[in-house]
C-alpha cells in the first residue's frame, strides 16, 4: 500500500508538472540558454584590445614599440592622436580600451641608455579587465625593453647572467573562461530546479485548497514529502548530465576523473536544495511569495559561493557566512573533478560540509512542515 500511494503521488507531480508548455519550456530550454550564455557571452578571454596612439617621437624606435604592440595579435589602433584631446575622447567615449603615449623624448633616452618613459592610460571602467590589459601592455614593454638593451649592450649583457622565468598553467592550461564557468552552471541548475520547483510544488496545494483533503487519505506526512520532492530531485539529475554532456561535446571540457563522486555530490546538493525548498514553501502562503523568496535565498548564495567573485577577496565576516552556503562546497566539488581531476582523498570535506548542512536542513525543514500541519 505504501508503495502504490507514492508511486500515485509521484505520477500525480510528474503530471502536473509536465502538462504545462510554460514549465516544459523551462525545464528544457532554459537551461540550455544560460548554458550558452555563461559558455560564451560571460567570458575574461581576451582576443582584442582596443588601443589609441599618441607618438610625439615619430622615430624608428617609437614605430619599434608600436609594432610591438600590434604584432601582438591583440592590440589593435583604433586612432592615431593628434593631441591628448583625442585620447581622452577616445577613451571617455568607449571607442578605446587603452592609449600608448609616447613622449617626444623617447628615442632620445633609449640612444643614450637612460630611462625612457612611455606612459599607458587605461579605461578602468571595468576593473578586471582593466587589469588584465595592463598586464598584457606591461609584458610587452618588458621584451621591448630586453630588445633595446640587447642592441646597445650586446656583449655585456651576453656575459650578464639573467633570470629566466618559464611559465605554465595547470588544470586550465589554456586558460578558458568558459572550463571555469560551465561546470559552475551546471550546479547552479541543479540547485534552481531543485528549488524553486519543490517550493512551488507544496504551497500549489495550499492555493487549490488540497491540503486538507490529502491529509484525510491514508497518505503518511513522509510519503507526501517524499512523493513532492523525488520528482524534482529526478528533473535536476537529468539536467546536470543534460548540461555536463553538452559542456564536454561542445565545449570541450575534460571528461570529469570519477563520475560517481559526481553523482554523490548531486545527490548531496540536491539534499539541502530540496530540504531549502521545502521550508520555503511551508512558511509561504502564495505562489508569488514562495518565488520571491526562493530568488531571496538565490542570489546571495551565488555572490557568495566564488562562483565569480573569490571568497579570500570578501571581508573576514562575510567569508564566515560562506560556511553555510552549500552553492560553495558544490563548486569545488564540481571544479575539482572536471578541471583537476583529483578524487576523493582531496574532497572529502566538501562532502562531509555537504552531508552535514542537508540533513540539519532537510530535517529542520521537515520538522517545521510538520509542526504546520498539526
Amino acid at each position: 500500500m505504501v508503495k502504490a500511494r507514492l508511486r500515485e503521488l509521484i505520477r500525480k507531480e510528474l503530471i502536473q508538472l509536465f502538462r504545462d508548455r510554460r514549465t516544459r519550456w523551462i525545464l528544457i530550454v532554459a537551461p540550455l540558454i544560460q548554458l550558452v550564455i555563461f559558455g560564451y557571452v560571460i567570458n575574461f578571454d581576451i582576443h582584442k584590445i582596443r588601443m589609441a596612439v599618441y607618438d610625439l617621437s615619430h622615430t624608428r624606435e617609437s614605430r619599434e614599440l608600436v609594432r610591438s604592440f600590434t604584432g601582438s595579435g591583440i592590440f589593435h589602433p583604433t586612432c592615431w592622436a593628434k593631441d591628448e584631446r583625442e585620447v581622452t575622447e577616445e577613451l571617455l567615449k568607449g571607442r578605446s580600451d587603452l592609449a600608448l603615449i609616447i613622449g617626444p623624448d623617447f628615442a632620445r633616452n633609449v640612444r643614450r641608455g637612460a630611462s625612457a618613459p612611455i606612459q599607458i592610460v587605461a579605461d578602468g571602467t571595468t576593473s578586471n579587465m582593466a587589469a588584465i590589459r595592463l598586464s598584457y601592455a606591461a609584458n610587452i614593454v618588458e621584451r621591448v625593453n630586453t630588445k633595446f638593451l640587447e642592441e646597445r649592450y650586446p656583449v655585456r649583457l651576453m656575459n650578464f647572467g639573467r633570470v629566466e622565468m618559464k611559465l605554465r598553467t595547470w588544470y586550465n592550461p589554456n586558460l578558458y573562461s568558459r572550463h571555469y564557468f560551465v561546470p559552475g552552471i551546471a550546479a547552479f541548475l541543479v540547485m534552481l530546479i531543485a528549488l524553486i520547483f519543490t517550493s512551488l510544488s507544496i504551497v500549489r496545494e495550499k492555493e487549490a485548497g488540497n491540503m486538507e483533503q490529502l491529509f484525510v487519505t491514508p497518505i503518511k506526512r513522509w510519503e507526501f514529502i517524499t512523493g513532492k520532492t523525488l520528482p524534482y530531485a529526478a528533473v535536476a539529475i537529468i539536467q546536470m548530465i543534460l548540461v555536463t554532456s553538452i559542456g564536454i561535446l561542445w565545449f570541450d571540457l575534460p571528461f570529469p576523473a570519477h563520475p560517481h563522486l559526481l553523482l554523490l555530490g548531486v545527490v548531496l546538493f540536491l539534499l539541502t536544495s530540496l530540504g531549502i525548498g521545502i521550508f520555503i514553501s511551508t512558511i509561504s502562503s502564495t505562489q508569488q511569495q514562495a518565488i520571491m523568496s526562493a530568488f531571496f535565498f538565490l542570489q546571495p548564495a551565488f555572490l557568495l559561493s566564488g562562483f565569480v567573485f573569490p571568497i579570500a577577496n570578501m571581508p573576514q565576516v562575510v567569508q564566515w557566512l560562506t560556511l553555510l552556503n552549500p552553492f560553495r562546497y558544490m563548486l569545488v566539488i564540481i571544479r575539482g573533478l572536471f578541471l583537476k581531476g583529483v578524487g576523493w582523498e582531496v574532497l572529502w570535506p566538501q562532502y562531509l560540509a555537504l552531508t552535514a548542512i542537508g540533513l540539519t536542513v532537510f530535517g529542520a525543514s521537515v520538522l517545521l512542515f510538520h509542526k504546520r500541519l498539526d
